[in-house]
């Protein structure tokens, strides 16, 4: 089944920040946030073990196991297995990005791509959130940003033991659909080149926004529209730095990247135009986007990212971005 058929909705819910990535949530702001998200009409959750060492599936699952199970997609990861032993988690190796998690379980997450560990995965994000299937299931960070130099042998056990399992399941029934959940392009190119096994989409964060989308509008999302192959984006604001926030590529925002948040900020502001409209709607403008899936930690942000996607936004906005090089010339843009 193809991405697009799949999910309910052009906005979903993106959990990394139930995890406690960057600050520490209390329980009852994390509800507050999954069931401001599902009085919003959200009806696609997206989440993985990786995000606080279970922390996100449990308080996801907390909420949406009272909540008729037909009526919502879910999509969780594969390739990190939760251990009952601890460790520190600031103190954990994450290749670029150390200290993400540090606020999270401190449960020791060990990086498996195996067949069994594949399936051992599945069975403990079912129980952690508390439901009995799974929609869609992504490969998780098989890539450079966590494994550096050998991000390829990585991918090689990946590609013929996580992936195989999961296209395995897929046409079993048990999964409707499968593919990566990464931050780089370069795993994703290298699959859509496979003749099999062939993945139904892909979870890209932070590499087709307003701050970074080059790349993938050079090999990536051609290819993906020719295949049929949808799009899931993750990180639409760049890690918080178009919403607000000061985070970049998950660390602090280095003085370009805010300088050029800031000349976006302010043709948003001539043309009357909220940022978050511009990054969502962006984002969602590409023909290979199925869905764009913002994290948050408060439920006002739900009401603001609700706001956003319905947002009137001019063409003059988006011709005026182009003809300043803050988007690339040939990045689709929304009709009005």
């Amino acid at each position: 089944m193809g991405i697009k058929s799949l999910l309910p909705g052009p906005l979903g819910f993106g959990t990394a920040p139930l995890g406690n990535m960057f600050r520490a949530i209390p329980d009852e702001e994390a509800a507050a946030t999954v069931e401001a998200a599902w009085n919003a009409g959200i009806r696609y959750f997206d989440t993985a073990p990786f995000y606080g060492a279970g922390l996100s599936e449990i308080r996801l699952g907390e909420v949406l196991a009272g909540r008729p199970r037909d009526e919502f997609v879910l999509s969780t990861k594969v390739g990190r297995v939760i251990l009952d032993e601890t460790e520190d988690p600031a103190a954990r190796e994450l290749g670029e990005k150390g200290g993400l998690f540090e606020h999270g379980r401190p449960n020791k997450m060990i990086d498996v791509y195996t067949a069994d560990a594949t399936l051992r995965s599945i069975e403990d994000s079912l129980t952690r959130l508390k439901t009995d299937r799974l929609d869609i299931v992504w490969v998780h960070d098989v890539a450079q940003d966590f494994h550096g130099d050998d991000w390829l042998a990585v991918y090689e056990t990946a590609r013929t033991g996580a992936f195989r399992v999961l296209q395995r399941l897929r046409d079993e029934g048990v999964i409707k659909a499968w593919g990566l959940g990464v931050n780089r392009v370069e795993p994703i190119e290298l699959t859509l080149d496979l003749d099999e096994p062939k993945p139904d989409g892909f979870l890209l964060a932070g590499r087709y926004t307003l701050l970074d989308h080059d790349r993938s509008l050079e090999r990536l999302l051609p290819a993906a529209t020719e295949q049929g192959v949808g799009m899931v984006v993750g990180g639409p604001y760049s890690s918080g730095i178009l919403a607000g926030g000061q985070h970049f590529e998950y660390q602090k925002a280095p003085a370009e990247i805010i300088a050029k948040v800031e000349r976006i900020k302010a043709l948003a502001a001539e043309h009357g135009v909220g940022i978050k409209a511009a990054a969502l709607q962006f984002a969602l403008a590409h023909p290979a986007t199925a869905a764009v899936v913002p994290g948050a930690t408060r439920p006002s942000r739900i009401a603001e990212d609700v706001a956003a996607l319905n947002e009137s936004v001019p063409a003059a906005f988006w011709t005026a971005l182009r003809d300043e090089k803050l988007i690339a010339a040939d990045a689709p843009t929304p009709t009005a």
